[in-house]
């Protein structure tokens, strides 16, 4: 994700403001919240997410508010939590990484942000206020919750990968609060790489790495220490897995784990230009996790290869930036879209990924309804038990 400076929520789809931390929705404890909270944190908050705008009968429901960008999805008991790039505006607690809940995996409610304001090291680091926070990975190691995630501006690879933890994602939970870990790494002006757009990789051995890049050079891979989730070592060696020619326009890069290979998948082409957007995701694979990593011509990323995953369909344009969900009930991959169908907003779409018999990744059926579209029976949602890296599922 090169830039998030794009104007998604339109008149009478503001973002809403003064909204607090995630909290449980169910209507009495919202009604307790408003009380406690006061009629500016939750009141709007909970009228700006809860009732869709209304329809015609014959087209999917708006919701309220749209704005899901670079989305991670994990699972604690029954509840699907999914993370997203802060609102674009700087709305929503001060551009703060977003967080929805779902108990379906179909409709998506706004809950909250990680943290109500951007820590104030991120500004001194980067010089300015960012607009708003990037891309945060989700995961489970070590007993806790890390949400990475990144701080730039538009076109910039002065560029931040900084760290939250969390004992709990359940905020009815008194163990729940977001840590603020600091600094993760980062790129300057003078650097081939852009610190961005990070991404956790489960290596062998129970190894932890960081994925990240965007433009520049491409996709990069260091080594974390599984124990702080922070690099390895002081500088640590970046491994490069995939670029294209100049602009080099990959970015939003995941690597799932799957039959003895691992499988990068990389965001390619232009984002945040609604409609406009060129983004589609491609796909190889590698029988080490620092690579090469192939398609199935056998063409590195290295050197311009890679499988189209995911393009434009049905109205839902520019996917990029997956993740996927591993669990024992089979692979959900979550992406954004740009919704031809709504003035280019982004949203969030999930599918099954299957996988062929010679072992490449394809997607399943839309699970998400898409906003405006014409009205249609969505692909049931079936129930996941136990993800990769989160308990009590």
């Amino acid at each position: 994700m090169n830039a998030h400076s794009m104007t998604i929520a339109r008149a009478g789809r503001s973002a809403p403001s003064g909204l607090g931390p995630a909290r449980s929705t169910a209507s009495g404890l919202a009604v307790a919240l408003c009380v406690a909270l006061g009629a500016l944190g939750w009141a709007g908050a909970l009228s700006a997410t809860a009732a869709p705008k209304s329809a015609n009968g014959r087209t999917v429901p708006l919701p309220g508010y749209v704005f899901v960008h670079d989305p991670s999805m994990t699972k604690q008991g029954t509840t699907w939590y999914l993370f997203s790039t802060g609102d674009p505006q700087g709305g929503v607690n001060s551009g703060n990484i977003q967080i929805r809940e779902s108990t379906n995996l179909t409709s998506w409610k706004l809950v909250g942000t990680v943290f109500h304001s951007t820590p104030t090291w991120v500004t001194d680091q980067l010089g300015a206020p960012p607009t708003n926070l990037w891309a945060p990975d989700i995961s489970y190691f070590d007993g806790s919750y890390h949400l990475y995630y990144a701080a730039s501006n538009f076109g910039s690879n002065t560029s931040i990968i900084a760290l939250a933890t969390n004992a709990t994602l359940d905020p009815a939970s008194p163990r729940y609060h977001w840590a603020d870990q600091g600094e993760v790494f980062s790129s300057r002006a003078g650097d081939d790489y852009n610190a961005i757009d990070p991404a956790l990789v489960t290596g062998p051995s129970g190894s932890e790495w960081m994925l990240f890049g965007s433009f520049w050079s491409g996709i990069k891979l260091f080594a974390l220490n599984p124990a702080t989730g922070m690099p390895a070592s002081e500088h640590p060696q970046l491994f490069s897995l995939s670029e294209a020619p100049a602009s080099d326009a990959e970015e939003g890069g995941y690597i799932v784990a799957h039959g003895g290979y691992y499988y990068l998948l990389v965001s390619s082409g232009a984002c945040c230009k609604g409609i406009g957007s060129t983004y589609q995701v491609i796909v190889g694979r590698s029988s080490r996790v620092t690579g090469p990593y192939v398609d199935p011509n056998g063409t590195a990323m290295t050197d311009g290869g890679g499988m189209e995953l995911l393009g434009s369909d049905e109205g839902m344009i520019g996917p990029g930036s997956p993740s996927v969900y591993v669990g024992a009930g089979g692979d959900l991959i979550d992406y954004h879209y740009y919704d031809a169908w709504d003035e280019g907003d982004p949203w969030i779409q999930i599918r099954r990924l299957l996988w062929t018999a010679d072992g490449w990744p394809v997607t399943g059926p839309p699970i998400v309804p898409v906003p405006g579209a014409p009205l249609s029976t969505p692909a049931p949602a079936s129930g996941r038990s136990g993800p990769l890296r989160s308990p009590n599922a």
